[in-house]
């Protein structure tokens, strides 16, 4: 396996870098490297956390880290000042680079400064360096660091490219560099010596794409992000000539797929997390568009088992907890390890078909229980998708004293007049009565993060407000 400097000297003479300056990514990348090296010892090399707003420095500064066996969180630039306390009380960070904390803010042009800030590093122990800190939970309120390897990353690359048989990785990056989502297009592209291309969603949307030859590349989306694509006729001919369009981080609702596979995009339904250094399961976009509708296949790296609540492995079509084992597996939260570093057992409840493709049922943690029947919001969201008559929904449990929880439809209508009744009266038709929700919320837009998940906990918050002021 080749180490993060190997694949810089072999992309060293190469323009790989598409939109940027490949040159100047070597040269940034090698210097900060040599000045890491002079910093570390082995007993303490600094903990350093990247916020750099701009993807060439953030990713020289990335590769940098991990050459130097530095310890390396990766951090959003935009996160507010609550979240990064939160985030400098928990690691203590020995170096900043980025503009995350400005009080402690190093990087000034083509000077890179890198004082040790404060000389307190933890070592997670019997962790492989480098140890890389990639950032999830922030959703809920409370960030996280899942811990991986240079090892656990190149994984899940190899599982990549296994799967679609492929030596080199060509990605067209519009997701945001410090979630694992565009993290592992650079990971794919960087090791495998294939080509990156990055730019702004916002820039795509306006048009403003970069000359590439798209049935070369792999480009990763979002549900939100492939509605807004398809909404517009230059963009969805544009998408449709990708050689696959990756889509996961949130659950996509029947009518988008509909829509992708009548303009012959060629998606391919994706499964997997932060915590599995992305995708363990995609459907390939062959059986994407003869009507397949699931996660696909297990990637080689991985192995999952469905499982029920006393973790008895189940057959075939039966619903039960996934449980993941896979090389791709984080070690652990910062700063603990987990004791069984090979099995994760993850919220969501799904099943393996006869084929072995993986399908996603819910989260066991969004499950809601009203008048004594098990609900799952994903089901109830699609068929309100599916009426065409809303842009947006969530649907929550609101606790009640009668019945447990109220199923409750936060939304988006997609026209000024639409009416919570007219939606009621098409689901009559698709839903059970106890399957329809009780309050219906209107809003001008939903709490969802960059990557598409939204923010229950908010939308709790926005439910109750609103009850309160229709009550009163």
């Amino acid at each position: 396996m080749e180490r993060p400097l190997d694949c810089l000297n072999n992309l060293a003479q190469d323009d790989w870098l598409i939109g940027y300056n490949s040159h100047q990514f070597n040269q940034i990348a090698q210097e900060l490297y040599l000045e890491l090296t002079q910093l570390s010892t082995c007993a303490t090399p600094p903990k350093i956390i990247i916020a750099e707003r701009e993807p060439l420095r953030f990713l020289a500064s990335f590769i940098a880290a991990c050459a130097a066996n530095c310890p390396v969180f990766l951090c959003n630039p935009d996160w507010g000042t609550q979240e990064w306390q939160q985030v400098l009380d928990l690691v203590q960070p020995d170096i900043i680079l980025g503009v995350g904390n400005r009080e402690c803010e190093i990087g000034n042009g083509n000077n890179y400064q890198c004082p040790i800030l404060r000389q307190r590093s933890v070592q997670v122990p019997n962790a492989p360096c480098p140890m890389i800190m990639i950032s999830t939970g922030g959703s809920s309120g409370q960030i996280k660091f899942a811990i991986h390897t240079w090892e656990t990353l190149i994984a899940s690359v190899q599982g990549f490219t296994e799967y679609f048989q492929l030596k080199q990785v060509n990605s067209f990056c519009v997701l945001p560099l410090y979630h694992v989502s565009g993290l592992m297009q650079f990971m794919r592209s960087f090791t495998s010596g294939g080509k990156l291309a990055i730019l702004p969603f916002k820039a795509v949307e306006a048009g403003q794409i970069l000359n590439i030859k798209q049935s070369e590349f792999f480009i990763s989306l979002v549900p939100t992000q492939l509605q807004r694509l398809l909404e517009n006729p230059e963009l969805t001919e544009w998408l449709s000539q990708f050689n696959t369009v990756l889509l996961g981080g949130a659950p996509a609702w029947n009518e988008l797929l509909e829509k992708a596979r009548f303009h012959c995009i060629r998606l391919a339904l994706t499964y997997g997390m932060t915590e599995t250094a992305s995708q363990i399961a995609t459907l390939k976009p062959d059986h994407f568009l003869s009507g397949k509708i699931s996660s696909g296949q297990i990637l080689p790296h991985a192995k999952v088992t469905i499982r029920n609540q006393q973790s008895e492995i189940l057959n075939s079509n039966q619903i039960g907890n996934i449980t993941i084992n896979a090389q791709s597996l984080a070690l652990g939260y910062y700063p603990k390890t987990r004791e069984n570093q090979d099995i994760f057992q993850v919220d969501d409840l799904g099943f393996l078909d006869d084929q072995g493709h993986l399908n996603i049922v819910g989260r066991s943690s969004d499950k809601i229980i009203t008048g004594g029947e098990n609900i799952y919001p994903a089901e109830i969201e699609s068929a309100i998708q599916a009426t065409q008559m809303v842009a947006d929904i969530c649907v929550i449990g609101i606790p009640d004293k009668h019945w447990g929880q109220v199923l409750t439809a936060i939304y988006i209508p997609k026209q000024s007049d639409t009416s919570a009744l007219k939606i009621q009266t098409l689901l009559k038709e698709k839903l059970s009565k106890f399957k329809i929700p009780k309050y219906w919320i209107p809003q001008q837009n939903l709490p969802r993060n960059s990557q598409g998940k939204i923010n229950r906990q908010q939308l709790q918050q926005i439910a109750t407000e609103f009850l309160q002021n229709s009550i009163t």
